[in-house]
């Protein structure tokens, strides 16, 4: 007797995750989108409509399968892989207990490895490229001042554009100092101190924000909040303006997370402890945080200074005689000419 797919997934994804482990709507969206990809392929190799795939039909060499196709034919990397893969196993593990039935299934699946990821080097700005960026916005007009606002408080705060566009009006306080209460992935918390030019540029948006129907801090020119795609390109048209003055910038992809990548670098040279880092950028593990200590070449010539290197003793290289060199071996003798 086949296992209907629907209702299970319904209530992985509309109760499971939202409810009980408490994930964000993006993470939400994003097991939603993997799920929407693995059904179609599913049902172009079955030849079925998405709503008849049983459970069962969803074997470790299908998933297999579709893994190496979202690679190949969607030309996806090995993040986004295991992306999917990691939405279905949450998936399966949700399942072993309400179908034991299928048991031996789920840990099939839940066997499925993970790729190896190459670790890339950490992309953030130098000083002179984000003060170029924040000095491109105009402070003649209200959109201008907005823009200043999101794009400081994004760099100071180290903020996911998430909880940026995410920041409500009663997130901020200015008593007894400026510090705004953020909500960052997992619906994980944390309060953090404003420097005063940051306060300086929210409290100047807040004098222009004048009334609007939504809680947020930041609105678009509607008066609706601001989208993740909306600050996207609001960083991208003040990143071309500040390219022209800063020619280092061209060619560089400045997304919303360089910022925070660049807050992450700042505050691990101004401190030099990556659990102050991890603590100020919401992270749940000072692991996640051991990227930005690649990145910091300071740390690197720090670790050189810090060690006294191996003598070497002096000597003088002395040519062979020419005569020696033409009776040895061919394979010396190409030694002895290079």
């Amino acid at each position: 007797m086949s296992t209907s797919l629907a209702p299970h997934l319904t209530a992985f994804l509309r109760e499971h995750l939202p409810s009980v482990r408490r994930v964000s709507p993006h993470t939400c969206e994003s097991y939603a989108y993997a799920f929407r990809l693995l059904l179609e392929f599913a049902s172009q190799r079955l030849k079925v409509s998405p709503s008849a795939i049983s459970l069962e039909l969803l074997d470790a060499p299908l998933l297999l399968d579709f893994l190496t196709h979202i690679e190949t034919e969607r030309k996806n990397g090995a993040s986004s892989r295991n992306a999917r893969l990691a939405a279905i196993k949450s998936f399966f593990r949700f399942l072993q207990y309400r179908v034991p039935s299928a048991l031996e299934q789920v840990q099939r699946i839940l066997a499925i490895p993970f790729k190896r990821t190459v670790r890339r080097e950490v992309a953030y700005l130098q000083r002179e490229e984000m003060q170029a960026i924040i000095d491109a916005t105009d402070l003649a007009s209200r959109i201008g001042i907005r823009d200043r606002a999101m794009l400081y408080l994004t760099y100071a705060a180290g903020l996911r554009v998430s909880e940026l566009v995410g920041l409500r009006l009663e997130d901020l306080t200015f008593q007894p100092r400026p510090a705004i209460l953020v909500r960052g992935k997992g619906r994980r918390e944390r309060t953090l101190p404003l420097w005063k030019e940051a306060a300086a540029a929210v409290r100047r948006w807040l004098s222009v924000r004048g009334a609007a129907p939504v809680p947020e801090m930041f609105v678009n020119a509607r008066g609706g909040a601001m989208t993740r795609a909306g600050f996207e390109y609001v960083l991208a048209k003040h990143v071309a303006i500040a390219a022209t003055r800063v020619p280092s910038l061209l060619g560089k992809r400045v997304s919303p997370h360089v910022l925070r990548h660049t807050c992450a670098m700042i505050a691990l040279r101004g401190t030099r402890d990556i659990r102050k880092v991890a603590l100020w950028l919401g992270h749940a593990s000072p692991t996640t945080t051991e990227i930005y200590l690649h990145a910091d070449a300071s740390e690197k010539i720090a670790a050189i200074d810090a060690v006294t290197p191996l003598h070497l003793r002096r000597g003088r290289f002395k040519l062979p005689d020419r005569l020696i060199a033409a009776l040895q071996p061919s394979s010396s003798r190409r030694y002895y000419a290079e």
